[in-house]
């Protein structure tokens, strides 16, 4: 990791952390093994179902942790706003989920 210093008018020099590609080309290849995994769960074919769709789900979500956090920079400081909107879309979408089925199914 490479640091610079800046001067913030004070004389006083801080420290800005720079953040270097290694921890990206770590995700990209995590989610390139991800993916590889999903297409052979289900090109081998003989795998129960059940396990693939759990299987399938499981690494959609380890993909979408990764792509927010790395790719979307929700990791870093100061994103905690745009997380509690995701976090509320997510509720109002899943809610919205479960009402529809419910209301198809035991209607």
């Amino acid at each position: 990791m490479a640091t610079e210093q800046q001067s913030h008018g004070s004389g006083v020099k801080h420290r800005h952390r720079h953040e270097g590609p290694q921890r990206h080309i770590v995700v990209f290849i995590f989610s390139i093994v991800l993916t590889l995994i999903a297409f052979a769960a289900v090109a081998a074919g003989g795998i129960n179902a059940t396990f693939a769709v759990v299987l399938l789900l499981v690494m959609a979500v380890l993909q979408v942790f990764l792509q927010m956090g790395f790719w979307m920079h929700l990791k870093d400081k100061g994103h905690m706003l745009p997380i509690i909107f995701m976090l509320g879309g997510f509720f109002i979408a899943g809610t919205c989920i479960i009402m529809a089925l419910y209301w198809v199914w035991w209607d």
